[in-house]
């Protein structure tokens, strides 16, 4: 295929939770040479979106007369029901499906009120598309995972190796990332005390009592820090948040949501060092922004970070408040040089080659 090819290529993508990670995905991938319609929902009611998404989009797509070569799905929608519900045309072009995440490995709260309907829609979704790819080889390796341990439960009802038809047509794509407001940003004044950051959402599966309660024991000890509490909250949060505001509003240099990027950037530059403690994740975008903004990260050694940064900047569970107390009496961010090398190749700049070879292979 030639370059006038390319450029020609018409891409629709559905994306019924069009907010977050999805959509700074999607604004980046639209800068590839192809026609994109968009077709999105807001980021709300992500069950629902599951459930009738699908018949939502089938039922718009029998209205048009619009056809497309290749449709780009997110693992909010149920690709199965999509093919079948649809038009004849949407069952004879290649359907791509990339997997921000999956419900297998999800958390919640009590493991009791899972609902594996979730899971297999996510399971037939895969076998229903042409090519899937994941974000990271953590989630691919949980959701292999989910899929046999799901069907260990299916007594007499199975299946011919659907994890194998699952592999042959899978691969690991790092989400690009955007760094240009990171890098417009300046650099602010510092007056030596290191600024440690918190930029995940303000949920119970990113653990945020652990990384505080380290926060209260360092402030106990008299350790010289400041705090950016950054990320999004929801109308219910964590308790812990609210101590943090009793406990350390002298330490806080901000806290709260910034809907602005590039606001949202100058905060970034801002940091020192930033700190996951996440008992879920499966890629990291905050965290490799803000290691792009000159923040030196302490990531637990599981789930996707071992993927993304090398050892060095990885932690065991038990050694987390030495760590963590040691860098902060180190007061030593990352150079120019060191922020670039770790995260230039999640730059769309890298890896939008690899996502113009996914789309275009026949």
């Amino acid at each position: 295929m030639d370059q006038d090819e390319k450029k020609v290529l018409q891409v629709l993508v559905l994306e019924p939770y069009y907010g977050g990670s999805h959509k700074a995905f999607l604004k980046g991938l639209s800068r590839l040479p192809y026609t994109f319609d968009f077709m999105t929902l807001p980021a709300r009611k992500w069950k629902w979106r599951m459930r009738l998404a699908a018949p939502y989009y089938a039922a718009a797509l029998n209205r048009s007369d619009r056809r497309y070569d290749r449709i780009l799905c997110s693992p909010f929608l149920d690709v199965a029901a999509l093919r079948g519900l649809g038009p004849l045309w949407v069952r004879e072009v290649p359907l791509l499906t990339y997997f921000h995440e999956n419900q297998f490995a999800y958390p919640v709260q009590v493991e009791d009120e899972r609902d594996f309907h979730f899971a297999l829609t996510n399971l037939t979704t895969a076998l229903a598309s042409d090519r899937i790819a994941f974000n990271s080889t953590y989630n691919f390796n949980s959701f292999m995972a989910g899929i046999e341990q799901m069907l260990r439960k299916s007594h007499d009802l199975k299946l011919d190796n659907p994890c194998g038809a699952i592999r042959e047509k899978a691969q690991v794509l790092a989400p690009g990332i955007d760094f240009s407001k990171i890098d417009g940003a300046l650099d602010p004044p510092r007056d030596g005390t290191p600024v440690i950051l918190w930029n995940h959402r303000w949920e119970h599966d990113k653990n945020p009592e652990t990384f505080f309660r380290a926060l209260f024991q360092l402030d106990r000890e008299g350790l010289d820090f400041k705090l950016l509490v950054l990320g999004k909250s929801y109308r219910t949060r964590p308790a812990i948040f609210d101590e943090v505001l009793d406990r350390l509003a002298h330490r806080l240099l901000h806290f709260g949501y910034v809907p602005s990027a590039s606001d949202y950037a100058a905060w970034l530059r801002q940091g020192d060092l930033v700190v996951s403690t996440a008992g879920h994740e499966f890629f990291g975008m905050a965290i490799v922004e803000a290691v792009r903004a000159g923040c030196r990260p302490l990531l637990p050694r599981r789930l996707s970070y071992p993927e993304l940064f090398p050892h060095s900047y990885l932690y065991d569970e038990e050694d987390f408040l030495p760590r963590l107390r040691q860098l902060v009496r180190d007061k030593t961010r990352l150079s120019a040089d060191e922020s670039r090398s770790l995260t230039d190749h999640f730059g769309w700049e890298r890896v939008g080659a690899d996502y113009q070879a996914w789309i275009e292979r026949v």
